[in-house]
């Protein structure tokens, strides 16, 4: 069996991954031009800005940031030269977790190896993964470590998703859902909500395992809503949408470093963990998929029904201290407002009003610039 180090972190830094659609500046449809902004970009950025599986997405990662504002503080800068390259070819990005009315079947995928062994493997399901979505590692010190913050963590997953739910639409038709992403997503075998592992060295066997027998070609294959990430020592929560602007980022970033370090430290203190069924995940992340921010989710420790506000307001309450030591307080209670504010109302709000799903493409690039959203702090 080959043996899987875990990178140890001393101090909860922070990653932050965005997958921002590349839409053409006059008809607003997805372009596959990830190689023609690629070279369009100075090559400083090419370490932080990389293609998909799709060419019409771009992914930008950050560096090793310790706070939330020095991640947004990198994003901006990473956002400004890619916005530079992109305006001079005709192309806008779009924040979003799918795209209102163009189809997957008109997307190229990406030349690359690892992609074309993956489209190999999974055929139309991996050719329909024409989604967006968020990513924010937080630093732990040990795999032990992040396979029990990965455990705790579960039954606040649907909660990030009802508060960044942004993929309403899907092959042109209005879902009836707030996360359509989500949906596809689960149609991968390796993805969903992860499977209970004890320690990190069960979670070695799987890897391992599931390379051995031809189940999936790498450890990159795993794509569960939150997972350790060995490389980089993180926690990698990755159950998010696309939200529909950078403020809305920065807040979700805030909640998970807060909630990453706040479990680390009950573990480290030795608190008991309290049972809850898997099952309540389940559903509670249906409830998210379904109604984003207007979902009522049931509480875990109470076996009622709550708004996402309520459940939102609790846990901030819960969080400040915690917040206070990161230096990130504004970035945290900006999450608040977030249930009115989904990308998925504001979608289906221009929609209703205008009848036109490029309009929605318009309207959302429009209201949603990040030079143009007040500042958190």
């Amino acid at each position: 069996m080959n043996a899987i180090s875990f990178t140890q972190n001393d101090y909860p830094t922070l990653g932050v991954e965005i997958e921002l659609q590349l839409v053409e500046s006059n008809t607003l449809a997805l372009s596959n031009s990830i190689d023609e902004v690629l070279k369009a970009l100075p090559e400083e950025f090419h370490q932080f800005v990389k293609p998909e599986l799709m060419q019409s997405y771009l992914e930008i990662n950050t560096r090793v940031c310790r706070t939330v504002a020095e991640a947004g503080n990198d994003l901006r800068t990473t956002l400004e030269a890619t916005e530079k390259a992109i305006e001079e070819l005709g192309l806008k990005l779009f924040w979003s977790a799918t795209h209102p009315f163009s189809s997957w079947r008109e997307q190229e995928i990406t030349v690359n190896d690892r992609y074309y062994r993956l489209v190999d493997l999974m055929q139309d399901i991996a050719r329909r993964l024409l989604t967006f979505g968020l990513h924010v590692h937080v630093g732990v010190d040990t795999g032990d470590k992040a396979i029990m913050v990965s455990e705790r963590m579960l039954r606040y997953l649907p909660l990030l998703l009802s508060l960044s739910s942004n993929s309403p639409f899907w092959e042109g038709r209005n879902t009836g859902i707030h996360s359509n992403r989500s949906v596809i997503m689960e149609g991968l075998p390796t993805a969903g909500l992860p499977h209970l592992v004890r320690n990190w060295s069960e979670y070695t066997w799987l890897i391992n395992h599931l390379i051995n027998t031809g189940f999936i070609n790498s450890i990159r294959e795993i794509w569960w809503d939150i997972r350790p990430h060995h490389n980089f020592g993180t926690v990698e929560v990755r159950i998010c949408d696309m939200p529909a602007n950078l403020n809305q980022v920065l807040a979700i970033t805030a909640f998970v470093q807060c909630m990453v370090v706040a479990l680390s430290e009950e573990i480290d203190s030795g608190t008991y963990q309290a049972d809850y069924h898997p099952m309540m995940v389940q559903q509670n992340k249906w409830r998210a998929t379904r109604y984003g921010g207007e979902a009522e989710l049931v509480n875990h420790d109470t076996f009622q029904q709550q708004s996402v506000h309520e459940l939102t307001s609790h846990l901030v309450d819960l969080l400040l201290p915690t917040a206070e030591k990161l230096d990130c307080v504004p970035e945290l209670k900006s999450i608040l407002t977030l249930h009115n504010e989904t990308g998925a109302s504001q979608q289906l709000e221009i929609y209703d009003r205008t009848g036109s799903r490029r309009e929605v493409v318009r309207e959302m690039v429009q209201k949603n610039n990040w030079r143009t959203l007040p500042p958190l702090r």
